[in-house]
């Protein structure tokens, strides 16, 4: 009788030790590769002095832990095994996130997706084209054609998987906007609005100015005037950008020159937000036809070109 109070005892003692059994080593991504089976995750996770005959048993008395799911999973020291083997059944891999910027171009994009953590399958400037393809964007170049978001992924998500959510977010916005704008704003396509929007972004940074930029641009275009706007420039002509725009960069004869052609340049210049694209759909009205930057992220906006020589003076040359 002793005996099997002694091993009825032992049982339970081992047995309590099972269900209280923390973690080994510290917190970190633990990955359950696909087709590992629970037992064997076990033996990593029990701490050593429990026995592998009971952490077999322990298994079997709890057969909902062997549908642990593949994926890799953030556990913590201190957590009971228990609780880790409930998140590896949930399929709650761990999450981490890439913010996406506005104003940037694609290529910049790229670097900021090759250089985040656990992303997999990184793209270079060489894989745009199969980017376009897959995509089935039809212009050449895709500029412009992805929501700057901060985008949320697990382990070993590919790039073309995040830039396919950026896409496909990015024409659901467009044309939801598009459906609100103001009738009276001068573009044919949700496109032209695109184009229009990343040229805000790049002009100003402030989300309440980015309205009464946009009615400058609007106006100068009904006005056929061109637009005159020294993103496009840099744009245009690239790499020999150095921070300083010249005479010899004004006077290019590139497609995205504004100061050259007439209306928008082919493509957006760069990846436009929200704030962006509703400024260019739902415009200030007013009767400006300039602005200058005056410090501090603000401009200061002109109706003649008399008003606006004098505010260069004053904000550009410091001149009274």
């Amino acid at each position: 009788m002793s005996v099997f109070i002694s091993v009825g005892t032992w049982a339970g003692y081992s047995w309590h030790q099972l269900d209280n059994a923390l973690l080994k080593g510290d917190s970190r991504l633990y990955t359950v590769a696909k087709g590992k089976k629970a037992i064997d995750v076990l033996d990593d996770l029990m701490p050593k002095q429990v026995s592998p005959l009971w952490t077999q048993i322990w298994l079997k008395l709890h057969p909902e832990f062997s549908q642990i799911k593949a994926g890799t999973f953030r556990i913590e020291k201190g957590w009971h095994v228990k609780h880790a083997m409930q998140v590896f059944v949930s399929g709650k891999e761990a999450v981490f996130s890439v913010t996406l910027v506005e104003g940037k171009r694609i290529e910049d994009w790229l670097t900021i997706l090759a250089e985040a953590p656990y992303i997999d399958s990184p793209l270079t400037k060489a894989d745009l084209p199969s980017l376009r393809q897959e995509l089935g964007i039809s212009q050449e170049n895709i500029e412009g054609w992805f929501l700057p978001e901060t985008y949320s992924y697990t382990v070993g998500t590919p790039v073309m998987d995040i830039l396919r959510r950026a896409h496909n977010e990015m024409k659901s916005f467009l044309e939801k906007k598009w459906e609100k704008r103001d009738k009276s704003v001068p573009y044919k396509t949700p496109y032209d609005a695109l184009i229009m929007a990343s040229i805000i972004e790049k002009e100003t940074g402030q989300a309440k100015e980015r309205p009464r930029i946009a009615s400058v641009f609007i106006n100068r275009l009904e006005r056929n005037m061109k637009l005159q706007t020294d993103p496009t420039v840099i744009y245009g002509v690239k790499d020999r950008y150095d921070g300083n725009i010249t005479r010899k960069d004004l006077e290019d004869e590139n497609p995205y020159n504004t100061y050259v052609i007439n209306g928008l340049p082919p493509t957006p210049i760069a990846m436009p937000g929200k704030d962006s694209i509703i400024a260019a759909l739902r415009p200030d009205k007013t009767n400006y036809l300039y602005f200058v930057a005056k410090g501090g992220g603000e401009h200061y906006f002109s109706s003649s070109l008399a008003e606006h020589n004098r505010a260069v003076r004053q904000y550009i040359l410091g001149q009274k």
